[in-house]
């Protein structure tokens, strides 16, 4: 606001005009005389636009002014082709009589801004959405012809209509640290971990991470424990027709009876009645151990059968023998 308005306020509302009022409601509207009403919304599918429209829409006398954009489907957009009629809220028809006129008042940029703004951006891609069908199709049209020399993809879809769009583009990766030590030959498996920052892109070796970015690498050791009464010699002979690898661990190194799987997951015998699992966190290993943990499940559960067909067996013989 500029000086004179905020004296004003001094003395009175500079806002409070004389023959200009807030109507809040159509209740409170005196339909007496000529008025001129800005409603809202500009689509006149409901609230105070819409009430009023109804109201008046059968008098030749009075007329409609639309500015601006408005969408596919609503009354507004149906009264600009100046039909004989329109459906009421009430499902009834009314005549249209009413006069329409239609200005374009929309905040947004003309042809000659749009085309001036495309041809300094270059894009190879332009979708064209949110506008009147027909006003969008001379906008196509105009851009193509525009864009003739360029390879420049014009597309204007429909609503709900899917757009795919192929980015094609080269990536170059610098190796740094360790990696960067040896050339690799063609054909050679190169792995690290690959970082970004900004727009470069690089590999380095786990170790080097920390060197050459504020980021660190960390291990998860983890452990479970599980009920298993068998025998600990049963588990490791089971485990060897699975793992090529299923080697003992010397009594210093796991304080009491273990042996390590694949040489990434170790079984530590606990109790009579437990066992322990240990191993570093990574895909691999965590596969290892779903295998181990299955076959200790069903050790449990077929131990007691094999023990049960022992006694049986055992009564068989003693009966045989006194029959002898």
């Amino acid at each position: 606001m500029n000086e004179r308005i905020r004296n004003q306020f001094a003395i009175s509302n500079p806002f409070d005009f004389k023959h200009i009022s807030t109507l809040k409601s159509i209740e409170n509207f005196n339909d007496i005389g000529p008025s001129v009403v800005m409603a809202s919304p500009n689509g006149l599918q409901s609230g105070l636009s819409r009430q009023l429209f109804q109201m008046w829409c059968s008098n030749k006398k009075n007329a409609c002014v639309i500015p601006g954009y408005v969408v596919e489907g609503t009354l507004a957009k149906t009264i600009i082709n100046e039909p004989k009629e329109v459906t009421l809220m009430n499902g009834l028809t009314a005549p249209l009589n009413i006069q329409v006129h239609y200005i374009s008042l929309s905040a947004h940029a003309d042809f000659a801004q749009t085309g001036m703004f495309l041809k300094e951006l270059m894009p190879p891609n332009i979708i064209l959405i949110h506008g009147e069908a027909n006003e969008m199709g001379r906008l196509k049209q105009k851009l193509i012809t525009q864009f003739s020399n360029h390879n420049t993809k014009i597309i204007s879809p429909k609503n709900c209509q899917s757009v795919e769009m192929y980015f094609y583009s080269e990536k170059m990766e610098k190796a740094i640290g360790r990696l960067a030590e040896k050339t690799p030959e063609v054909g050679e498996t190169f792995s690290g971990l690959l970082l970004k920052k900004a727009f470069t892109y690089q590999i380095m070796a786990p170790d080097d991470l920390h060197v050459f970015s504020l980021l660190s690498t960390a291990n998860i050791s983890q452990r479970i424990t599980i009920a298993y009464t068998s025998a600990f010699g049963v588990l490791k002979h089971r485990l060897k027709h699975i793992f090529e690898s299923v080697e003992s661990l010397p009594d210093e190194e796991s304080e009491g009876l273990a042996f390590r799987v694949h040489e990434r997951l170790t079984v530590k015998y606990e109790s009579e009645k437990h066992i322990s699992l240990h191993w570093r966190s990574d895909p691999i290993s965590d596969m290892v151990l779903d295998s181990v943990v299955t076959l200790v499940l069903n050790i449990s559960h077929e131990i007691p059968k094999v023990v049960v067909e022992s006694e049986e067996a055992t009564k068989t013989k003693e009966e045989n023998n006194k029959k002898a």
